[in-house]
């Protein structure tokens, strides 16, 4: 059985091979392409740093289908990204290339390491303005669309 998956990319440290972050989140598209099948990609859209991550963001989304399950599809993602260099370390610190299961298929997931939708989705521009472009109608919770929670979180006041 084949499963959908929206998948979050983002980076905002330089890689030896792909350079800067926009290249870095171009080609962690190609390998995703590469390792399941990509159904489509949003373009790369540049974001100032959340938390104490410093350095502004490039993000993009991507859907792929896989027949993994959810717990198996974290653990390639995350092995993609320590192929790309990522090590462990603090939150929200620098990071050559971040991937985030956003949504998939199969309805919600909940358990200790894994919680999809994306526990912080709702609040993210800067995953759900990449989704919107490819995913608008897309249900995050119950009817309540990817468009749905991009238009409740244009609404916000901006924080300083």
């Amino acid at each position: 059985m084949l499963h959908f998956y929206a998948i979050g990319i983002g980076s905002n440290r330089p890689h030896g091979r792909h350079g800067r972050p926009p290249g870095v989140v171009a080609a962690a598209i190609a390998e995703l392409d590469r390792r399941f099948t990509l159904f489509d990609a949003s373009p790369t859209l540049l974001n100032p740093a959340n938390g104490g991550a410093g350095r502004d963001f490039a993000n993009a989304a991507a859907l792929v289908e896989s027949p993994l399950g959810p717990v198996a599809m974290l653990a390639e993602l995350k092995q993609l990204e320590r192929a790309f260099g990522r090590r462990p370390g603090r939150r929200w610190a620098a990071r050559v290339l971040d991937l985030d299961l956003l949504l998939w298929s199969g309805g919600p997931v909940r358990s200790r390491h894994l919680s999809v939708p994306h526990p912080r989705l709702a609040d993210r521009n800067f995953a759900l303005h990449p989704l919107l472009a490819i995913a608008p109608s897309w249900p995050v919770a119950g009817a309540l669309t990817v468009r749905h929670f991009a238009a409740r979180l244009a609404r916000r006041p901006a924080r300083d």
